[in-house]
């Protein structure tokens, strides 16, 4: 959860709005990330998809440039089926995900595009830390091979 939230704050617009289901557990996410939030009912889990549009003001939400819905499937995957592919439909999507939606605009025609899809196992595969983790194994690879020391308590 903290390196979502190290995430998304390095990577959030200025003017980030933060809508969080009532329930704890989103509660307890929302507080993570150490950013004002508004807590609203719409999107617990009894929400539905238009709830959570309304809620969002989507596509219209023009006071933000962005808002964040921390909240539950299936809402939040039927919700990502809509406005990708038109239609509520059965979407998967893991617990912690972020998901990051944008309008704009070809040929005339809005449309939807999804900027970013994040999970927490590649928000932990961040590249530096890979290479640091490669590091530590290129380290212990060479200390097992290392060859033991002769000495008195060596076996001879």
């Amino acid at each position: 959860a903290q390196r979502m939230a190290a995430w998304i704050k390095a990577h959030a617009p200025k003017n980030l709005r933060i809508l969080v289901s009532p329930a704890t557990r989103c509660q307890q996410t929302a507080a993570a990330l150490g950013l004002p939030f508004e807590t609203d009912s719409r999107l617990s889990t009894a929400g539905s998809v238009a709830d959570l549009l309304a809620t969002a003001g989507w596509p219209d939400a023009s006071a933000h440039d962005a808002v964040l819905i921390v909240g539950h499937q299936p809402t939040l995957g039927r919700s990502a089926a809509l406005l990708l592919s038109g239609r509520e439909d059965e979407w998967g999507i893991k617990k912690g995900a972020l998901l990051w939606f944008g309008t704009c605009t070809q040929n005339g025609v809005p449309q939807t595009a999804l900027r970013t899809s994040l999970t927490q196992a590649l928000a932990k595969s961040h590249p530096r830390r890979c290479s640091e983790q490669a590091s530590q194994r290129k380290r212990q690879d060479i200390q097992t091979k290392t060859p033991p020391k002769r000495g008195s308590d060596s076996p001879r």
